[in-house]
C-alpha cells in the first residue's frame, strides 16, 4: 500500500517543492532507474514548478523533463500532467488539488501544503480522501521545524 506524507504549513508550496526535490535527490533516492514524477494538471502551476527548478538554486542541478521527453529514461525527475507508464512508480510528488488518480501505483506520496487558506482546505479534502480509504499517513508541520 502507498505511503503518504503530509508535509503542512509553508509558506510557499513550490519553493518547499523544490526543496524536497533537491533532499530526495541529494539522497539518491531518485534515479533514472528509480524516478521521482511530480504531478500537476494545473498548467500554470506546472509551468511555474518547471521554471522554478530550473532557476531554483544556484549551485544546485535538478534535473528533470517532461515525462514524454525522449530523455525521460535518462532523468531522475519527471514532470507528469496526466497518468502515464513509467519505468518505475516509486516516488510521486503530487502539486495538484486533487488526490492522482493513479497515485496507488507507487510506492510513496508527498503532498506540500502552504498556509494559504483555499491551499489547506483542499489538502484537508485530499488527507480525508486518503485517510477514508485506509491510507497510513505521515504528517510533517513545517511550522515547527527549521526546513
Amino acid at each position: 500500500m502507498t505511503s503518504i506524507d503530509f508535509h503542512f504549513n509553508t509558506p510557499d508550496r513550490l519553493q518547499y517543492a523544490c526543496r524536497l526535490v533537491r533532499k530526495i535527490i541529494n539522497g539518491q533516492q531518485a534515479t533514472p532507474a528509480t524516478p521521482l514524477a511530480v504531478y500537476c494538471s494545473n498548467e500554470a502551476r506546472f509551468n511555474d514548478f518547471d521554471d522554478l527548478l530550473w532557476n531554483f538554486s544556484e549551485t544546485d542541478f535538478l534535473p528533470h523533463v517532461h515525462a514524454e521527453n525522449p530523455l525521460a529514461e535518462e532523468t531522475p525527475i519527471l514532470l507528469l500532467d496526466k497518468d502515464i507508464a513509467l519505468p518505475c512508480h516509486h516516488i510521486l510528488l503530487n502539486l495538484d488539488d486533487e488526490p492522482p488518480s493513479f497515485f496507488s501505483k507507487f510506492v510513496r506520496l508527498l503532498e506540500v501544503v502552504s498556509t494559504d487558506e483555499a491551499d489547506k482546505s483542499q489538502a484537508r479534502e485530499r488527507f480525508t480522501f486518503y485517510r477514508d480509504r485506509g491510507y497510513a499517513i505521515q504528517r510533517y508541520d513545517l511550522s515547527k521545524s527549521a526546513s
